[in-house]
């Protein structure tokens, strides 16, 4: 499961697909519909008391409105009606550190996305988040080696 703390522009298809799918899967995990996944390191940073469910639901909503900006068809229904009352953060850190990731996965799934997000602006977070100062996120898996970009 990949949360991205990215905006969404910055996926191609496949990946905004798959997040789609993934933030769907967590919101299901977040309103205890499943039992697998709970206690998927991703959502440690949604997990804030009685608002979770909220907060993905707007995650959910951003990723919706990239969708039908590119002409996809995502069920908009599925996306919880439920609001978050603020936004969360990210670490500058965090962000680089998927940016990092994303141009890895795109330069071998799809170079031709990668030339075309390489020339946009530095990478701007999800709306559901603020940027504010440090390191790798504790919970991002694989990144202890980097914990201080």
């Amino acid at each position: 499961m990949r949360i991205w703390s990215l905006h969404p522009k910055y996926l191609d298809g496949r990946g905004l697909v798959a997040l789609w799918r993934e933030a769907l899967l967590a919101q299901a995990v977040l309103k205890g519909e499943t039992k697998g996944y709970v206690h998927h390191p991703q959502l440690v940073r949604f997990r804030t008391g009685s608002q979770s469910v909220g907060f993905i639901a707007e995650y959910l909503r951003t990723v919706h409105k990239e969708a039908l900006n590119r002409g996809y068809r995502f069920a908009a229904e599925k996306i919880s009606s439920l609001r978050a009352p603020s936004f969360l953060t990210v670490t500058c850190g965090q962000i680089e550190f998927e940016w990092q990731h994303l141009m890895k996965k795109l330069a071998k799934r799809d170079p031709k996305w990668l030339s075309r997000i390489q020339e946009m602006e530095p990478p701007n977070p999800h709306p559901l988040f603020r940027v504010v100062s440090g390191s790798v996120a504790h919970w991002e898996k694989g990144a202890s080696a980097t914990r201080d970009i």
